[in-house]
């Protein structure tokens, strides 16, 4: 049966959703790849705003939402990054149009009176500094593999990465605030020619059980 005619409504209102087609699980997991090479085809900052609107609707716990995003896009700003670079990072970033740093705000927990309205979440975290850490970077972590699936469900490719000194990255673009990085990722549109084999994967009995 088709996708479309299996859907139906779930009894509140709203749709019950069928599996994506593979066309588009292939454009999102199957065929997509890490990418370390780029084209010469910039990223619209239109694109850049409809991907936050997705990012932003993926789940997090008490909606805390602790991430913050930097696009990294100018020669400028290409050349402040680049001080923070591991070595092997360099050529990749600096070709790619742009560079998304992925920051968690310590000070999430403020927002939420705002975000979480229905109850004194703020009282949850504050003053604990343990669990405000593990909250934001945990979610943050959530939001940054949102923002991969999200870019490839636009057309973006992605090439994710640590290696950089957070701490220096931290000072340059996050001073004043308690934002701290997480990890990098490329945008843009890859070049697929100069691809490796994709790595293995494990099977599905390695990697998980049902109970």
């Amino acid at each position: 049966m088709p996708v479309e005619s299996a859907r139906g409504t779930n009894g509140s209102g709203g749709k019950e959703h069928g599996p994506l087609p593979d066309s588009c699980l292939d454009q999102i997991f199957r065929d997509a790849r890490t990418h370390n090479a780029w084209q010469d085809k910039d990223v619209p900052d239109e694109l850049l705003h409809e991907l936050i609107d997705l990012v932003k609707l993926g789940p997090t716990s008490a909606n805390c939402s602790p991430a913050r995003f930097l696009f990294v896009k100018s020669g400028e700003a290409k050349l402040k990054l680049k001080a923070h670079l591991s070595e092997t990072n360099v050529a990749k970033t600096m070709a790619a149009p742009v560079c998304a740093i992925i920051g968690y705000d310590l000070d999430f927990y403020e927002y939420l009176p705002r975000l979480f309205p229905h109850t004194d979440a703020k009282s949850w975290f504050a003053g604990d500094d343990k669990k405000i850490f593990e909250t934001a970077f945990r979610n943050d972590t959530l939001q940054g593999a949102y923002l991969i699936l999200a870019a490839r469900a636009l057309g973006l490719d992605c090439g994710p990465m640590s290696g950089f000194d957070n701490a220096g990255v931290d000072r340059t673009f996050f001073s004043g605030t308690n934002v701290k990085s997480n990890f990098l990722c490329d945008l843009g549109y890859g070049d697929p020619s100069v691809l490796k084999r994709r790595s293995p994967r494990f099977s599905f009995d390695e990697m998980a059980r049902i109970l």
